[in-house]
Order: structure tokens, then C-alpha cells, then sequence
């Protein structure tokens, strides 16, 4: 029996939060960016009048408004994301037990055998779309595919509101004239470089040697050019709260980034995101891991060991600290990602101790009260009303 594996995407998800408690948000240009009062940080999410502007994620504050004068910005309210984002993938998870969630707005679901209780593929996840706008107040979008990577390629076909099939027999007419830039995993460097081979198209590259590919691209040429003839032979993974062995959350840059400010910027949500994820089920770690890709495909990736942890200013420290000995303005990156792991007794080898590094004090009991205090506040009023003072201390000197 063939699978049928859904990717469900949710539609400028922290922005789409904030319109289901402010009316005023509604149908007119509005995101959530870093730090609106003060005119600093990036836009973490915009809504699709906005983005009919240009306002895309990861742009500037000041370039977003030079873009689109009337935006609206509101403060991220990240305690509020994560209890959205929890009502989702609880709703998902009544649709199949096997549901992988991808990020804070994305999972996927394996729906194979799903046709008896909820209808053909089609069927389904129209069902699933209008549970998620009728009880959740939320737009998503869903691809339809036989495997994970062809339902994340349709899911990205249309939005807003969108449902995409995508079956192998679909990849000439649908996947294969697209762009090569427009596939899942294929940064702007890294599009040039194929650019320069004469590989135009996502068809081009599926048909191209392979052992040209990796020659020039290593184990990434070969990873791009099964996606590209449609396979992936990745299984859909559920995963519960015991089963946890990391926390992590990355995010794909829409230009290739090579000031270490801006990248701080994005590691310190990050961070803050794991902080809160990590505390609501109760995970202390003791390993912090970042991963970069760069433009040129390339993946570094680095960790370190800590004191047994969940506060947001101890990952936060952690991650940054590795984020500066691995960074290189002559190497954009394309791709930070950072998680937490080391739970309940895992041991990590290999790893470099932080004690080596000086300039990282931690304090983990004032630290917790901290957090634990934030986490409050910010569940009653959101996260614009409280902020780390120290961080704010060194985004402007860049630390």
C-alpha cells in the first residue's frame, strides 16, 4: 500500500496567533517583529498583506518599513506561539498517533490506511483544514504526498489555505519545472553554483550525473538529487514526551547572512523558544548543540557540555559561544539551528567543556527563578511586556 504522508503548514503562524486575539490585525499589513518600541530586531512573521508589500522573515526592522510604511509590528509573545502551536498538534494528533512535528508550525502526519475514518486523501485534509479555522481560528496549508519530502514541496505550492497533491507521478508536470532555487533545502549560493553547471531547474537536476553532483557538492549533491527525482525514504517518526532526547529549533535564513549580529539575533529566539518548550516538560540538559549551513551546502556542526540546565540565558550563552568560533564573514550561512539535549543521564562524548571558556558564568538557581518568573508573567500578559535586560545589554554591543 502506497503511504500518504501529509505535511500540514501553518500559515504565517505567530502573526496568525496574534489575529486570533486582536481584531485590528485583521486584513490589513501586520507582523510580529523583535523589539517594536524600540525599532530593532528582524520580522519574525508577516501576515500575507504585508507580505504583498515585501515584508518577508529575517528582514529588518527598518527595511521591512521602508517596504511597507503603514506595518503594523507587534511584540513576539513566544508562550503564546507554543500553546498555540500545542492546541494544533493536539488536534492533528486525534487525526493519526503518527504525527513527527517539524517545527513550532509544521508536523507531519502518516494518514496511510486513514481512508475509512476520514474519506479519500482530498477529503481528509479538508477536514483537518477547516478543524484547525473553525475551533482554532488558524489558516494552514497541506501538501499530500508519498513521502516527507514530496508533501513538504506540495505543501509550499499554495498558501494560503492550500491543498496539494503530489504524487511521484505528478514530479514531471509539477515538481520538475520549478526553479531549482524553489526546492525545500536549496539556498541562493547554492542554487548559483548548480546555476553554473547548467542546472536550471529541479528537472535538470534530477537528470544530472550524480557522481558529478557529489563531486561538487559532497554528500549534499547526492541528498538534492534524490528530492529531486522524488525520493526520500525518511518514515514519518511520533514522538511523546517521554521519548524526548532533544529539544531543538532551527530556521532557514531567506538570504545568506554573513554579520554574526543578525545571526545572534535569530539564535537568541531560538533559544528563548527552546528555554520555554524545555521547562514546559520539565527537560534539563546538559549539551548544547548549533548547527550552521552555509551557502555552499556545507553543514558545521558543534557542541558543548554544561551544567545540568533549562534556562534560556544558559543555552543562550552556550549556543552563542560556539556560534563565534565557527563563524566566518567569508562563509554566509543559509541555516542556524540550536537544541538542548543530554536529558536524565544521556552521557555525550566528544563534546567541549564550557568550563574552558571564560567569559560564560553559570548561575543555574537565580537563572531558573528567572525564567520561571517570565514564564508566568508572560503566560498572563505576553511576551512583549518582559525581556532579558542583560541580552538587550549586548545586542547592543554585539555580544
Amino acid at each position: 500500500m502506497p503511504k500518504v504522508i501529509f505535511l500540514v503548514d501553518m500559515n504565517a503562524f505567530f502573526i496568525s496567533c496574534e489575529m486570533t486575539r486582536n481584531d485590528s490585525l485583521i486584513g490589513v499589513p501586520a507582523a510580529v517583529a523583535g523589539d517594536p518600541k524600540k525599532r530593532s530586531g528582524i520580522i519574525l512573521a508577516a501576515n500575507y498583506e504585508a507580505r504583498s508589500h515585501g515584508v518577508r522573515t529575517a528582514m529588518v526592522f527598518h527595511d521591512a518599513l521602508k517596504r511597507c510604511p503603514g506595518l503594523i509590528l507587534v511584540p513576539p509573545d513566544h508562550h503564546f506561539y507554543q500553546q498555540k502551536s500545542q492546541e494544533v498538534m493536539d488536534l492533528l494528533a486525534g487525526f493519526t498517533p503518527i504525527l513527527e512535528q517539524n517545527s513550532i508550525d509544521e508536523a507531519w502526519l502518516d494518514m496511510t490506511g486513514g481512508e475509512g475514518l476520514f474519506g479519500n486523501p482530498g477529503q481528509a485534509a479538508k477536514h483537518i483544514m477547516e478543524e484547525i479555522k473553525n475551533r482554532l481560528g488558524l489558516w494552514c496549508s497541506i501538501g499530500i504526498a508519498e513521502n516527507k519530502f514530496l508533501a513538504k514541496m506540495a505543501a509550499e505550492m499554495k498558501k494560503p489555505l492550500g491543498i496539494t497533491e503530489l504524487r511521484e507521478s505528478d514530479i514531471p508536470i509539477k515538481l520538475w519545472p520549478l526553479p531549482v532555487k524553489d526546492m525545500y533545502g536549496i539556498g541562493a549560493k547554492t542554487a548559483e553554483k548548480l546555476g553554473r553547471m547548467g542546472i536550471k531547474t529541479i528537472g535538470d537536476l534530477a537528470k544530472f550525473d550524480i557522481n558529478l553532483l557529489s563531486g561538487a557538492l559532497g554528500e549534499g549533491g547526492r541528498v538534492i538529487h534524490r528530492h529531486a527525482n522524488g525520493i526520500d525514504p525518511c518514515a514519518v517518526v511520533a514522538r511523546t514526551t517521554d521519548d524526548i532526547k532533544s529539544i531543538g529549533r532551527s530556521t532557514t535564513l531567506p538570504e545568506d547572512v554573513s554579520d554574526i549580529e543578525k545571526a545572534r539575533r535569530v539564535l537568541m529566539e531560538l533559544a528563548d523558544d527552546i528555554g520555554m518548550t524545555a521547562r514546559s516538560h520539565g527537560k534539563k540538559g546538559r549539551t548544547v548543540h548549533i548547527t550552521l549551513k552555509y551557502s555552499d551546502f556545507r553543514v558545521v556542526t558543534r557542541q558543548a557540555t554544561i551544567p545540568e540546565t533549562f534556562t534560556t540565558r544558559d543555552i543562550y550563552q552556550a549556543g552563542y559561544s560556539l556560534l563565534e568560533q565557527n563563524w566566518s564573514r567569508s562563509h554566509p550561512v543559509r541555516l542556524i539551528g540550536i537544541s538542548l539535549s543530554g536529558f536524565h543521564g544521556q552521557s555525550a562524548a566528544d563534546q567541549l567543556s564550557l568550563f574552558d571558556l571564560k567569559e560564560i558564568t553559570v548561575t543555574n538557581d537565580k537563572n531558573e527563578r528567572i525564567d520561571n518568573a517570565m514564564d508566568k508573567i508572560r503566560s498572563r500578559h505576553g511576551t512583549g511586556k518582559i525581556t532579558f535586560a542583560a541580552l538587550v545589554g549586548k545586542e547592543k554591543d554585539g555580544h
